[in-house]
Parts: structure tokens; C-alpha cells; sequence
């Protein structure tokens, strides 16, 4: 595995070489910080319902919009391992039927890739940019992580980054899919969280969490939940981590942060394949590592 540790804000000595990664969902959270910076100017409110239906911004970033997800149509899955161009934006939403809600907004909670497609969209529309154009001016460029991109449908990843399947689109991923290094992913997490892009407030709202249950088996998540764009939780040596976690054809990525007795650390970890338990666990014995905690310390 690859890993890069960020600690107290210093970047320590990265895994060799440090590679360009697909950072999978967690763009999700350079998503959620970037829709964040809309609120703080005013542009949209949280609670705000939005002309695609009648949910708001809060329950898509929380998934809690009512949405289906595109990662349950088969057909879907099978167009991805025959490496198939993905399908147009509005060709996915009609065999989804992506309009039809699922619960009412904000009564339940369903990970959804088309949320955070639709607060793409809403970057675009609210700034006048494009996608890769608003994440840089609003959340890259500030927390100074500027060379990390995003994907372009169509685009052939072999030689631009590891961990991809031979022939994948990228876009199969619709909310846009960054890549990255590790050691970037970790600046950008640790900048985030402590307060370099948004107010105290808004920061608050972004990792006030929704727990959604109880030990997960191979994983070291003893009580799940999810904030605005963030997988929060406790897991098993007491502490709480804050980040995502993200897999796509190929490889895992993780990206969390853990603060402790007046200490913080980010830690970010690549794999090949699809053990998010592993990748995740990687992440917890490092932090540890670095904060210096063990059980019983």
C-alpha cells in the first residue's frame, strides 16, 4: 500500500514514489467543501430547496435526498467491465428514472452518486465556471493543492495515474473524478478540517454527523456516520476519524484525519483492489503511529 501522513499541518516523508491517484469519493468531499463556499457567500443556503426537486442542498450532501443510485442498475456494471464509453448524463437519469424519489427527502439516508452530481451542476451553474475551474478557484487553489485534476470523460487513465482498469471511462463517475496524489489528498483533508477554507460554523455543519448503525464487520468503524461530504465515525481504539473512503474499478482509496489531545494528523492510503476494510484499517494504524496512541495509552 501507498501512504502520505500529514501531521499537525507538516507533510511527513510520503510513500516512494508519490504517485497520482484516482481519489473515488473523495471528491465527494472536495465536492461538499466547494458547495460549502457558496453558502459562506451568500450564493445558496443550506436549507434551501432546489429547482431539480424538492430536496435541499444539506440532503444531498448528506445523502438524504430521497435519490437511487446508478451503482444499482445492473446494466451498469456490466457496461464497465466491457469497458464501454459511459453513457451520457441524461441517458443514466432515464434508466434510473432518477426523477422518481425514493423516501421523502431527509426521512432516510441512501448513498447516492447522482446527489453529488447534481451539486455539481450546482458549482456550474451558481459560479459560471466549469467543474475543474470552480473546485480550483474554490477549494484547490486555496488550500494550496493546485496541480490535482479532474478526469475527463473519455479520457484513457493508463498513463495519467494507477489504479485504474484497463479501458475505464471516467465517465462512469458523473459527479467528475479528481486525481491526485496521496500527499496532496492529505494536505487538502487537513487544511479542510482545520479551518482554512470555511467559517467555524460551517465547518461545524460539515462534520456534524448522522450515525447510521453499528460495528461493521471487517472494518474498523465501531459507529458509523455521515456529515456533509464526510464519512465520520468512532472506530475501534476509541478515537474519531473524518474523511472518506472511495474504490472504484481497480483500486481503494481512504482519506481521514484524527485529532487528539491537541494534535491532529491526516493520513491517506492507496491499494490496489477493493478491501476498503484493509485501506481503512492501514489509515487507523498510521494515525496511530503518528499521535503516538495505543490501546490502554
Amino acid at each position: 500500500m501507498l501512504f502520505s501522513v500529514v501531521s499537525n499541518g507538516d507533510l511527513l516523508a510520503p510513500t516512494q514514489p508519490d504517485a497520482v491517484v484516482p481519489w473515488w469519493s473523495f471528491t465527494k468531499t472536495v465536492l461538499s467543501a466547494a458547495a460549502l463556499s457558496l453558502v459562506r457567500d451568500g450564493l445558496i443556503e443550506l436549507d434551501e430547496v432546489l429547482p431539480e426537486s424538492s430536496f435541499t442542498l444539506r440532503q444531498l450532501l448528506r445523502h438524504q435526498a430521497g435519490l437511487a443510485d446508478y451503482g444499482e442498475l445492473a446494466e451498469y456494471h456490466a457496461a464497465v467491465a466491457r469497458g464501454d464509453t459511459a453513457w451520457t448524463t441524461e441517458e443514466m437519469l432515464n434508466r434510473l428514472e432518477a426523477s422518481r424519489l425514493r423516501y421523502p427527502p431527509g426521512t432516510q439516508w441512501r448513498y447516492s452518486n447522482v446527489g453529488y452530481l447534481y451539486v455539481a451542476q450546482l458549482l456550474e451553474r451558481l459560479t459560471g465556471l466549469s467543474l475543474e475551474e470552480a473546485l480550483k478557484q474554490r477549494v484547490l487553489a486555496p488550500l494550496a493543492v493546485p496541480h490535482v485534476s479532474l478526469a475527463r470523460p473519455g479520457e484513457q487513465l493508463g498513463g495519467i495515474c494507477r489504479g485504474v482498469m484497463p479501458g475505464y471511462d471516467p465517465g462512469w463517475v458523473y459527479h467528475g473524478l479528481l486525481l491526485g496524489t496521496l500527499s496532496d489528498a492529505a494536505l487538502l483533508l487537513e487544511g479542510l478540517l482545520s479551518g482554512q477554507l470555511l467559517p467555524r460554523s460551517l465547518l461545524q455543519e460539515m462534520q456534524t454527523a448522522l450515525v447510521l448503525g453499528g460495528p461493521m464487520p471487517g472494518r474498523p468503524w465501531t459507529a458509523p456516520g455521515y456529515g456533509l461530504g464526510l464519512m465520520i465515525g468512532a472506530v475501534s481504539d476509541g478515537l474519531t476519524l473524518c474523511g472518506h473512503t472511495g474504490s472504484g474499478p481497480g483500486s481503494t482509496v481512504a482519506v481521514y484525519r484524527c485529532a487528539h489531545a491537541g494534535n491532529s494528523a491526516s493520513c491517506a492510503v492507496f491499494s490496489e483492489g477493493d478491501d476498503q476494510g484493509a485501506v481503512e484499517a492501514a489509515v487507523l494504524s498510521h494515525l496511530l503511529d503518528v499521535l503516538v496512541i495505543r490501546p490502554g495509552s
